[in-house]
């Protein structure tokens, strides 16, 4: 009797969990999947031979090979190249930017002949809040931009770069944002700048010989190298004979 009513008795109901909650819990799971953020400044000179078609499809298929490490994090940023200079600022996770900086130091090494001259990193910013730009975009300025008075020569490097970062900061405020249903690739359509925002190729020529900006190559080195700590038996003279025998 007593088996013939727990057979018949009702089981419990499942907690119901709805869209919102859902949601939530997976906007949650992807805030934790996330890698810290970075961003790079690169300037460069165009080679002889080199056209814009070709530094953006060297760029383009450099991302589409660091997307099949590192999905998690896509590339967003700007590829500006004004008057056969380059500036381009990436922000991406720390891997893809290493990977971006390797590159270019290789590509650097490939002497005269190489796509990019004058290659200079600008700028790391490390663990960065938040994205400046929601994609990755492309422009291409026909005619450089010049000022009657020109004072970039004039002020410290800091100055010439703290300019860069301003205007791209502007730039960024007024970038389209993609559509989440748009499945073209952005890059194929070259973003345009109107001509208040326009950085003046004076500034980017500027970055690209300044000695405070370091190449790839250098910068490797010392982001590799381990710090030359002196020890203090080192700076004693004579050298103690437990260290000499």
């Amino acid at each position: 009797m007593e088996a013939a009513q727990w057979d018949s008795a009702e089981p419990a109901a499942p907690e119901r969990q709805n869209l919102l909650g859902l949601r939530r819990l997976q906007q949650h799971g992807q805030e934790q999947a996330r890698l810290p953020l970075h961003r790079l400044l690169v300037t460069a000179r165009l080679g002889e031979a080199a056209a814009e078609q070709e530094v953006a499809g060297y760029h383009r298929g450099l991302f589409e090979y660091a997307s099949k490490y590192n999905s998690r994090e896509p590339v967003s940023g700007l590829l500006l190249v004004c008057s056969s200079y380059v500036l381009h600022v990436v922000e991406s996770c720390s891997s893809t930017i290493h990977l971006v900086i390797r590159d270019l130091a290789s590509l650097q090494d490939q002497g005269p002949s190489a796509l990019l001259q004058d290659i200079k990193v600008a700028v790391v910013a490390h663990n960065i809040p938040t994205r400046q730009f929601p994609d990755w975009y492309v422009t291409v300025v026909t005619s450089p931009v010049t000022h009657l008075e020109d004072t970039t020569e004039l002020q410290p490097a800091e100055g010439t770069v703290t300019e860069c970062l301003n205007l791209l900061f502007r730039v960024a405020a007024c970038t389209p944002k993609p559509a989440e249903d748009d499945s073209e690739d952005v890059t194929d359509s070259p973003y345009t700048l109107v001509p208040d925002l326009q950085i003046p190729a004076e500034t980017i020529s500027r970055l690209c010989r300044v000695k405070e900006c370091t190449s790839p190559g250098d910068f490797l080195r010392m982001y590799l190298s381990p710090l030359q700590l002196a020890l203090d038996s080192e700076a004693v003279w004579p050298i103690p004979s437990h260290f000499s025998a």
